[in-house]
């Protein structure tokens, strides 16, 4: 299967540099769309959040050119699935620390869930960032709500008249949870991952379709788990995104949307640490930029594919990831709660409607 893949790839690459100078101007970015890794064997694999050092090289192994306008397309309406394209409403997130080794819970002067093992002190970084999300009139939750759904499959512009990804006013944490009821998997599973969301809807009491309309779900394995292969010899990966159907998981309470975060600082610099900010500010760059992208695509392709991506598969985050300078370049964002590291997310209207990664937006 990957090997038919990769020949496909190939293929339509080879198309796109013979047909190149046919097709219209689109901004110029320093990001490499054809890095998407294509991994046929696990489809539940949404989304995926390259490593650094992965970002850098051909993880294809296609040895082709790969900034090509081809590749640098606009993103697409795929049609919705089971009638949800975009999370239309204000985004609900659900924080679950999964597992007994994350150690005993405390509460910080913020208000937060701390956690004694935790040496990056995520939990609350995370937390902040999450509740600072649309305050300050930020303007990197607006780039996603050009997108929309109830448009026809293959639109690229959404009128006013359609559902419109919602803005997070407010902040857009809607619960946290430590789950110490058992101790986390050392390799989860996705169909375990998915499970953990399940149970997280059950204990917020998201017993309904309706209540899981707008929410997502993301589980936090605690350090030195490898959950899905995270951080292993075959794993060149930081996070990704999916659903409870794409996962496998029959889900009583309607499809979930969730997302798989592992410990980022297991990986360093290769999943962010420092990536914008230098020495103990920037610790914890990767757990912002890497949660924060699975985020913005999980809520412009809710329950995957039936939202935003282009021809190959890449959500709005996935085209973005991973600059360093120029246009797009990853940078802090001032929130009510604190400054925090984020990635550019791809914008359809940007330049003159061409495309392109934007931090911020009218």
């Amino acid at each position: 299967m990957r090997s038919n893949a990769r020949l496909a790839l190939a293929a339509v690459a080879a198309a796109a540099m013979a047909t190149a100078t046919a097709l219209p101007a689109h901004a110029a970015t320093p990001i490499d769309t054809a890095k998407k890794v294509v991994d046929s064997a696990h489809p539940w694999r949404h989304g995926i959040v390259p490593t650094v050092e992965g970002a850098k090289n051909d993880v294809l192994g296609l040895g082709l050119p790969i900034n090509i306008p081809l590749l640098d397309q606009n993103l697409s309406y795929g049609g919705g699935n089971g009638g949800v394209g975009v999370t239309t409403g204000a985004p609900k997130v659900y924080l679950v620390f999964w597992g007994t080794q994350w150690g005993t819970a405390g509460t910080n002067a913020k208000g937060d869930t701390t956690l004694s093992n935790d040496p990056a002190g995520a939990a609350s970084v995370v937390q902040e960032f999450f509740k600072g999300l649309g305050t300050n009139g930020e303007g990197w939750s607006k780039v996603m709500t050009q997108y929309c759904e109830g448009v026809s499959s293959g639109t690229e512009t959404c009128p006013a008249s359609a559902a419109h990804v919602g803005y997070p006013a407010g902040g857009a944490l809607a619960g946290v949870w430590y789950d110490n009821s058992a101790a986390a998997p050392s390799q989860a599973t996705q169909t375990q991952l998915g499970q953990e969301a399940v149970n997280a809807a059950a204990h917020f009491g998201n017993t309904t379709a309706a209540s899981n309309r707008n929410a997502q779900y993301a589980i936090l394995s605690p350090t030195g788990t490898h959950p899905d292969g995270y951080n292993t010899a075959s794993s060149n990966w930081c996070a990704w995104h999916s659903s409870t159907d794409s996962a496998g998981v029959t889900s009583p309470y309607g499809t979930l949307a969730f997302s798989n975060d592992p410990y980022q600082l297991d990986q360093g610099a290769n999943c962010g640490e420092n990536f914008v900010n230098s020495g103990s500010a920037g610790v914890t760059d990767g757990y912002t930029i890497v949660f924060g992208h699975e985020y913005a695509e999980t809520i412009t392709d809710q329950f995957p594919s039936g939202g935003w991506t282009d021809f190959q598969g890449n959500e709005n985050g996935d085209k973005c990831a991973w600059i360093s300078s120029g246009q797009g370049a990853s940078q802090n964002i001032a929130l009510s709660t604190g400054s925090f590291a984020v990635q550019s997310t791809w914008g359809n209207d940007f330049n003159n409607n061409n495309g392109g990664c934007e931090i911020t937006h009218s």
